[in-house]
């Protein structure tokens, strides 16, 4: 577009074009939340943790789950962010969004939203299983019901998104039959509610009493509370990882070190890690966090070694 046609634009001599199709399939790619896609990776967790991660048959079915989760929660973003487009085109940085800029107008994101979440679970009905497919439709169920009423209500806020997370460890499970143990269980929504309490407890500090800057529920919520929740959570995730890790659990005692008692230290670090970050109130975007600290991602990947090796027995 030329600076006259901008001035002419701004003057509101003209109106402005309208989106073009590449444009409105770009906004959509960028409502659905690309990089929020990073934690459908969770999809692997119970497979990984029972050592079932690496056989083809393993690795297709969760591949399909990723793809499926990931349409679902997509789905929930272009509802929300269709529903919440006037509250968005007043906020700062949320007018920004696709829906609210209008590249992408607000009947198309509710109808790929809509199409997006019947197609999902009726694909996981037919090439997963039945309880893939009703895990996906609780899961769509309790977002939208987010979306519409329950982010506006106390402890549930956290409650949901939490189970969100707890949900994408649990579906890789449900695809390929593996028994979820309880420790499991306990440490991944125990971490998770770590995270999401951490994300909430930086929003209020970095809102600084400035109400229209963020999420209206947070100033129901003082930091104090939103600490305690934190570092509860945290203190949970690793007394439940803790005692997976002492537990001897019938293991045959033929591995070379004890990898499932030495990954306790790097779990501990990179709690106590995230929690430098969580306590500076930095930790808005935990995806942020876990990949641009270099010292959070050695942790991870020694982590993730230790506990490689203890669940082969090495």
């Amino acid at each position: 577009m030329t600076e006259t046609a901008v001035l002419r634009q701004r003057a509101g001599g003209e109106r402005p074009a309208p989106p073009r199709k590449g444009s409105l399939l770009a906004g959509l790619l960028r409502t659905a939340r690309p990089r929020q896609w990073i934690k459908n990776i969770l999809v692997a967790a119970a497979p990984a943790a029972a050592g079932e991660l690496f056989s083809r048959h393993a690795l297709a079915q969760l591949a399909l789950v990723f793809v499926l989760f990931t349409a679902c929660a997509a789905a929930v973003y272009l509802v929300n962010d269709a529903r919440d487009a006037g509250a968005d085109r007043a906020h700062p940085t949320k007018r920004h969004r696709p829906v609210a800029a209008g590249q992408v107008p607000v009947p198309v994101a509710y109808a790929v939203g809509g199409v997006l979440a019947v197609l999902a679970p009726a694909a996981a009905a037919r090439l997963c299983s039945p309880a893939v497919a009703a895990l996906l439709a609780a899961y769509l169920g309790m977002q939208l019901a987010y979306c519409i009423s329950l982010k506006h209500v106390l402890v549930v806020d956290l409650a949901v998104v939490t189970t969100g997370f707890l949900m994408r460890a649990m579906i890789g499970g449900l695809a390929l039959g593996i028994p979820l143990s309880r420790w499991f269980l306990i440490t991944t929504g125990f971490g998770a509610l770590f995270m999401v309490s951490a994300k909430r407890y930086s929003e209020a500090v970095q809102m600084a009493g400035n109400a229209g800057a963020t999420r209206a529920l947070l100033t129901e919520y003082t930091t104090d509370y939103l600490r305690f929740v934190w570092q509860l959570a945290a203190g949970v995730a690793v007394l439940g990882y803790c005692l997976w890790a002492m537990e001897e659990g019938g293991v045959p005692h033929t591995s070379v070190l004890p990898w499932r008692q030495l990954s306790m230290v790097a779990f501990i670090l990179a709690v106590l890690r995230y929690a430098v970050f969580a306590d500076r109130g930095t930790a808005g975007e935990p995806e942020d966090v876990v990949l641009r600290d270099r010292a959070l991602a050695l942790i991870g990947l020694v982590w993730m070694a230790m506990y490689g090796l203890a669940v082969a027995n090495w």
